[in-house]
């Protein structure tokens, strides 16, 4: 009788099946990769262009308003892009604008902002809208903030002397008068007013007060009369997409201003 041996048949045969399946697994998963990374290449190219698209436009609309500034850098969140793309709607775009400069013609001067970021949530594009230009584009929120510096509203006042700071959170005010009723010069001291007008603030002053100031109801009156003076109207820059100034705040380097809007129709123009 002649001997066999099939486990060892079974075993040679199923070693190259393992080996070939292990390979197709590999080559799989290798495509997989390879296709994987190209999709992400594709994504973030799109979103670079995107991020130009918008900056182009801010640089266009800006540069009418007479408004001059550092290249805007532009980012437009989350991930995956290309799905927003198709969806029309976008997590957000931010845009960060520097060394800000927005004339004053009746002041020959101009105000200064160091930085400008301004913040749109949730916008809705639709793709039909972004390739013939016809349509809404909006935001549900816009957040917008700024910090004007003191140097700039101090040459809105035009005023020698005068200095502001700030001081426990509140915008003091120190200035040199000459109170003509008594011949002398005093400096006075006073906190400011800060009030959203539109798109300017309102820095108005009161209370002017120094330990020299004699108890006089004229000089008093001369004082007060000057400090109304100082009063001054800042024009803020314009900003690629509009919102209303909900705050105003004294900071060390300047008035940090805030605002927001909401439901904004970003391609309208202002």
């Amino acid at each position: 009788m002649a001997e066999s041996y099939p486990a060892v048949d079974e075993a040679h045969e199923e070693r190259p099946r393992r080996r070939r399946g292990r390979r197709v697994l590999i080559v799989l998963l290798v495509l997989l990769l390879v296709l994987g990374g190209l999709v992400v290449v594709a994504d973030r190219v799109a979103v670079g262009v995107a991020e130009r698209m918008v900056a182009d436009q801010v640089n266009r609309e800006l540069t009418q308003r007479n408004v001059t500034f550092a290249s805007p850098d532009v980012t437009v969140g989350g991930f995956p892009f290309l799905t927003q793309v198709v969806d029309g709607r976008y997590d957000s775009i931010r845009i960060v604008l520097r060394d800000v400069e927005t004339p004053v013609a009746e002041k020959a001067t101009t105000v200064s902002v160091p930085e400008a970021t301004i913040d749109a949530e949730g916008v809705n594009a639709a793709l039909d809208t972004l390739r013939s230009g016809q349509g809404d584009i909006t935001a549900d929120t816009v957040r917008g903030t700024l910090t004007v510096t003191y140097e700039s509203v101090v040459a809105l006042i035009d005023e020698p002397g005068v200095q502001l700071r700030e001081e426990e959170g509140k915008l003091v005010v120190t200035a040199p008068v000459q109170v003509p009723l008594i011949n002398q010069r005093i400096t006075v001291r006073g906190n400011a007013k800060l009030t959203p007008q539109g798109d300017d603030i309102l820095i108005s002053f009161s209370g002017l007060t120094s330990p020299d100031l004699p108890d006089n109801p004229l000089v008093r009156t001369f004082v007060n009369g000057f400090a109304e003076d100082l009063s001054v109207r800042v024009p803020l820059p314009a900003l690629p997409f509009p919102v209303e100034v909900t705050e105003i705040v004294p900071r060390s380097t300047g008035l940090a201003i805030s605002g927001t809007a909401r439901n904004v129709a970003l391609n309208e123009v202002r």
